[in-house]
């Protein structure tokens, strides 16, 4: 019988540390931690790199316990009123080969008990690239209602997000597409279950889910003038 890459233990452990978030369990239990979490999640990455290089090539997949696509368990807690330590979710994140000199639109995968997704698109861009999603919207709406409105991306995605109050500097209130135009957030999100990603059809279903991303990837890539 063929087991997913994936255990079911990661989410116990996800559960447990959710109950004891402090530095002395997780000592006790990191073990834990790296063979049913960390390891696994590794492995997935690894198993995601050669489909996603084909499907989705301008994503940085890289399958590294460390500075790799895998977002570190520690929380910054220095500006927070919460002071948990660790995070109790895991944070895939796919980023584009651009993103370090610009706030490019990526594929985030997020594992958490009872909350799991895969989004898509860019996570509070700065305001650079917050007015040029905009810009092109505005200079080209037919293509955004393509990208937004494709049948096979909205069967699995729905939008997510902040937007602002009132409509965005430089855009009249009545604007066709003033919903769009106040968003914070251009990002779309995909729900998981435990059991999907848990299940042996995990790579194939992470896959199909970034090629059903690929319009509002494209859009939102093209308007900033990066390749997806």
């Amino acid at each position: 019988m063929s087991h997913g890459i994936l255990p079911k233990s990661l989410f116990s452990f996800l559960r447990k540390l959710k109950q004891n978030n402090d530095r002395d369990w997780f000592a006790e239990h990191k073990h834990l931690y790296q063979q049913d979490v960390l390891g696994p999640a590794v492995e997935l990455v690894a198993r995601l790199e050669k489909p996603l290089a084909r499907c989705a090539p301008m994503l940085h997949v890289v399958p590294k316990a460390h500075n790799g696509s895998i977002m570190r368990i520690y929380r910054d807690t220095r500006f927070s009123k919460n002071k948990d330590p660790y995070k109790t979710n895991v944070g895939i994140s796919f980023r584009h080969q651009a993103g370090k000199d610009i706030h490019a639109p990526g594929i985030y995968l997020h594992l958490e008990p009872r909350e799991c997704f895969i989004g898509a698109g860019s996570w509070r861009p700065d305001s650079t690239v917050l007015s040029s999603i905009r810009a092109a919207i505005d200079a080209d709406p037919k293509a955004w209602k393509r990208a937004r409105d494709n049948k096979t991306f909205r069967a699995d995605y729905q939008f997510v997000g902040e937007s602002l109050k009132t409509a965005p500097r430089d855009y009249p209130k009545d604007h066709p597409l003033i919903d769009d135009l106040r968003r914070k957030d251009f990002i779309a999100i995909a729900p998981l279950s435990e059991a999907e990603l848990t299940g042996d059809a995990i790579v194939d279903l992470i896959v199909a889910r970034v090629k059903q991303a690929k319009p509002l990837m494209r859009f939102l890539c093209d308007s900033i003038d990066v390749p997806y």
